[in-house]
């Protein structure tokens, strides 16, 4: 029978640059993993509702909202609405401003056919009707009661007045503020704009 002769400093030195090795891949598995961890959480989306953090007026949890690459076009469940919808309806000008540059969706209806133009004339928000003109909203989308966004203003505003009353009721909980004499007053102008 033939004996092997185990060299022990060999064996010695193998084994520790099998350790060596073995250390060094788990460091640097750690670094990705790190690293990993420190993108997730740079991008990761927060906890907040896209449409709350607008009606709420946290303009941070949208920013991370649009960072984390999460849908910015997401309708809220109840009326269809799209994050810049709900922007318009809220009055929150840079909120719609940033949705803008993130370059939100612009034809997406909601449940009654409308359009972020749509609201936006409907509630005679001068700049931001201007703001939508100037990212190309398609002014010529019909909503479920065959009007485009220029047809919504062009009626007698005693007999939409109602309706405004209504929305203001429902919504003022939420924060919603109209001041139905400026409506008014924008509505022409609107439609002039929308020409």
């Amino acid at each position: 029978m033939k004996t092997v002769n185990i060299n022990p400093m060999k064996t010695l030195k193998v084994f520790a640059l099998l350790l060596v090795l073995f250390a060094s891949s788990c460091a640097e598995q750690n670094k990705e993993t790190s690293s990993k961890s420190e993108n997730t959480s740079i991008v990761e989306a927060p906890k907040q509702d896209i449409h709350e953090a607008i009606i709420t007026d946290n303009f941070e949890v949208l920013k991370q909202h649009i960072k984390a690459g999460r849908d910015i076009n997401k309708k809220e469940a109840m009326g269809g609405s799209t994050p810049i919808i709900t922007a318009i309806t809220f009055d929150k000008t840079e909120m719609a401003k940033a949705l803008l540059k993130a370059d939100v969706d612009l034809s997406i209806q909601n449940n009654d056919g409308s359009t972020a133009l749509h609201t936006a004339a409907f509630f005679g928000k001068v700049e931001m009707v201007q703001m939508l003109i100037d990212a190309n909203a398609d002014k010529t989308i019909k909503n479920n009661f065959g009007a485009t966004p220029r047809e919504t203003v062009l009626g007698d505003f005693e007999q939409i007045k109602p309706f405004y009353e209504m929305m203001i009721l429902q919504l003022e909980p939420m924060g919603f503020k109209l001041d139905l004499n400026e409506v008014e007053k924008a509505r022409p102008v609107v439609a002039m704009m929308l020409q």
